[in-house]
């Protein structure tokens, strides 16, 4: 009998310990107790999820990545998709890199050996595959072997701002255009519209803030947000999901970005104390979600489009930014002037595109970030020429200074595209 007491007590603990360690590496939104290093800039929001990437025993499967990326490498036209590798006719390049699986070249929890692309490959990875370069076309000639990703050139995933062709046609553009501008002056200073007949029931303040919304337009009223389920009782707090059932399109990009990939994941809200970018400290403690850009009734867009952000951010690209032209034409914009040469933070960050045959904002900032000259077509352009963007992209004190000042770097991806198509 001892010694089925005793069996009993050591199924117990090893039960316990079983669920412990379980809830550690699967549950726990602390840093897990077996957390076997840092990972990077793109995951660390979710690592205390380790199921989000891993499956029990087998690993980080394929699908793990791309349930998360297999949109935006459709939406960049991979320049190196999976079946590139899986043709027989390229199985020599499998022998050298295989491709196929996205932790051949991403390995998570290596902080040491992993750059800023999160790629945990040598420098000279290109190289292994496209040796001959130098051969086959003369600029290429005398090239560093780690040069092939320099803003400008070649982006592994996605070249669609880089393709020969586009940057041939974009060929001596003149550096500012100042023609493109999408957001009209009553966008941004987000005019009164008429509104239903108050009826006295609410907070006069609030009704004043929402009256003057795209809510009250469309006749959104406080049900429809603090209770839309009339089955439920009413909430102070509005939910993101509630968010969702109206504006599809940019919860799906907010869910895919920085500010709202742990909500995505199942988790509790970022907040900026969770960033490794500076933030500041009085905003630390702010959960984000839809309301911390948008405010509770006003959503005001031009708010949403600078304020919310100078509110956290404290990087020195962020707080340089109301030093910039930039800064500068957004508030002439604002003030009524109608230059189109206002940039907000948002203009570059979540610029206006069009998705499902409509124009959005992308709320997904990881579309603009990394690399950053996927915003080129859809941000710099709208102001400036191709070689400008490109230049001003590659200058890396230009950036940190948020762009006041011409660009000190030369990139001559345009020069040898316009040479070779003389040949």
């Amino acid at each position: 009998m001892t010694t089925f007491k005793w069996f009993i007590v050591w199924l117990t603990m090893t039960i316990s310990a079983a669920a412990y360690l379980s809830y550690q590496m699967f549950a726990a939104e602390e840093k897990p107790l077996f957390l076997p290093n840092e990972t990077t800039h793109g995951h660390y929001q979710i690592e205390m999820q380790c199921s989000a990437c891993h499956t029990p025993m087998m690993g980080v499967k394929q699908d793990a990545c791309t349930q998360c990326h297999a949109q935006d490498l459709k939406d960049g036209q991979d320049s190196h998709p999976e079946n590139k590798f899986s043709d027989p006719r390229n199985f020599d390049m499998i022998a050298k890199l295989d491709a196929r699986k996205c932790i051949t070249c991403h390995t998570e929890h290596s902080p040491h050996t992993t750059g800023d692309m999160g790629v945990t490959l040598p420098d000279d990875y290109c190289a292994v595959c496209h040796s001959e370069i130098g051969e086959e076309r003369e600029s290429h000639k005398g090239l560093e072997f780690n040069s092939c990703a320099t803003a400008g050139c070649h982006n592994y995933h996605d070249n669609k701002a880089l393709y020969e062709d586009f940057l041939l046609k974009h060929y001596g553009e003149d550096d500012h255009r100042f023609d493109a501008s999408e957001i009209s002056l009553e966008q941004r200073m987000n005019k009164t519209v008429p509104v239903a007949d108050y009826d006295g029931t609410v907070d006069p303040e609030i009704h004043h803030h929402w009256s003057s919304t795209a809510h009250a337009k469309a006749k959104v009223n406080c049900k429809d947000c603090h209770q839309p389920d009339s089955a439920v009782e009413w909430s102070n707090k509005v939910s993101p999901t509630t968010c969702q059932e109206c504006h599809q399109e940019e919860y799906e990009g907010f869910s895919m970005g920085k500010h709202g990939m742990r909500l995505a994941a199942g988790m509790s809200p970022m907040t900026p104390k969770d960033a490794r970018l500076p933030m500041k400290s009085s905003a630390a403690h702010k959960e984000l979600n839809c309301i911390s850009c948008h405010s509770d009734h006003r959503f005001d867009i031009k708010r949403a489009a600078v304020d919310a952000c100078l509110n956290c951010h404290n990087d020195q690209h962020s707080l340089n930014y109301k030093n910039s032209p930039h800064f500068t034409y957004w508030q002439i914009d604002s003030f009524g002037a109608k230059t189109g040469k206002g940039v907000s933070c948002a203009t570059c960050h979540m610029p206006r595109v069009k998705k499902n045959g409509k124009v959005v904002v992308e709320h997904n900032q990881n579309a603009t970030l990394r690399p950053n000259e996927k915003m080129i077509r859809t941000s710099c352009q709208k102001c400036h020429g191709l070689q400008f963007s490109i230049d001003s992209l590659a200058d890396e004190k230009l950036i940190l200074e948020n762009f006041k000042g011409r660009p000190s770097k030369k990139i001559e991806s345009l020069e040898w595209v316009k040479q070779r198509e003389k040949r």
